[in-house]
C-alpha cells in the first residue's frame, strides 16, 4: 500500500520550497489506525448546532463530501496574511458542533487558488485527510501513522525561530499526493512544478512554507480524534474566500 522513496526533508533547502514536507525516509514504521467508535472533539457538548459550518458559503459547504463527519476549518485572516485559526467540526444528527479555537500559522505569503512550488501560499480548498506521521511514536493516532527519522527539522524558520520538533507530529493533506501513502512519500499526481508535502504540523512559531500549523497539544489531539471511518476533511482558506 505504501510507496517509499527517497527524498530529504529539510525546511531549510530549495526541494523543500514545494511544501513543508516531502520524500521518503531511510527507517520507518507504519502502524494501521486503531478501531472503535468516534470520540467528540475536544469541548464539544451535546447541544444543538448548525446545519452549515459557520463562516463557509454554499459553494465551500457543496465541496465538503457528504459522508464527511469531521472537517477541520482553517480560516485565514487575509489573503496575503500567514496567521489563521483552526476549528475541528463534527457533524452530529444536531448539526455540525465546534470544537475549541486554536491559533495556527499558514504560509508567509497566504494563499493561493493555483499553488505552484515555490509561491510560499498555502493551497486553497477542501482536502481529505487520510495518513498521518512523525518523528515521535504514535500518540495513539487513528489514521495510519509513520514513525521514522525523516520527519526530522533542522535550520531555521522566515522569522528565525527554531524548527526543531515542527514534524514531531504530522498530518498529510490530500493536495497533489496519493492518499493512503506516508506523508514523506515524494509522489505528485500534478507534477513536481504544483508543489506538495503540504502538511497539519507543530507550529513553530512563524509561517511555513505552504502548510498549516498549530501548537503540539492540538496536534495530539487531532491525531487522536480524526476517524478514519468519519471521512475527516481539512477546508482553509481565508476568510473572505471561504464564505463563497
Amino acid at each position: 500500500m505504501i510507496n517509499r522513496r527517497t527524498a530529504v526533508a529539510l525546511l531549510t533547502t530549495p526541494l523543500l520550497l514545494t511544501g513543508c514536507g516531502g520524500g521518503a525516509a531511510a527507517t520507518s514504521r507504519r502502524t494501521t489506525a486503531p478501531k472503535g467508535a468516534a470520540t467528540p472533539a475536544p469541548g464539544v457538548t451535546a447541544q444543538a448546532a448548525p446545519q452549515r459550518i459557520p463562516g463557509l458559503g454554499p459553494r465551500t459547504t457543496a465541496a465538503i463530501p457528504g459522508r464527511s463527519r469531521q472537517a477541520v476549518v482553517v480560516t485565514g485572516r487575509g489573503r496575503n496574511s500567514p496567521r489563521s485559526t483552526v476549528v475541528l467540526y463534527e457533524r452530529t444528527d444536531l448539526g455540525w458542533q465546534a470544537g475549541p479555537s486554536w491559533p495556527a500559522h499558514n504560509a508567509l505569503r497566504g494563499w493561493s487558488d493555483h499553488h505552484m512550488s515555490g509561491d510560499l501560499r498555502s493551497p486553497l480548498g477542501v482536502y481529505t485527510l487520510t495518513d498521518a506521521g512523525g518523528l515521535l511514536p504514535d500518540p495513539g493516532s487513528r489514521l495510519p501513522y509513520t514513525r521514522s527519522g525523516g520527519f526530522s527539522s533542522p535550520g531555521t524558520g522566515f522569522e528565525g525561530e527554531p524548527l526543531q520538533g515542527s514534524f514531531d507530529y504530522v498530518i498529510a493533506i490530500n493536495y497533489n499526493r496519493m492518499p493512503g501513502t506516508s506523508p514523506l512519500d515524494w509522489g505528485r499526481p500534478l507534477g513536481a512544478s504544483r508543489g506538495g508535502g503540504i502538511w497539519l504540523h507543530v507550529d513553530h512559531g512563524g509561517p511555513t512554507h505552504g502548510c498549516v500549523s498549530v501548537a503540539k497539544a492540538h496536534m495530539k489531539d487531532l491525531l487522536r480524534t480524526l476517524d478514519p471511518g468519519r471521512h475527516p476533511v481539512v477546508v482553509m482558506g481565508y476568510a473572505d474566500w471561504l464564505t463563497r
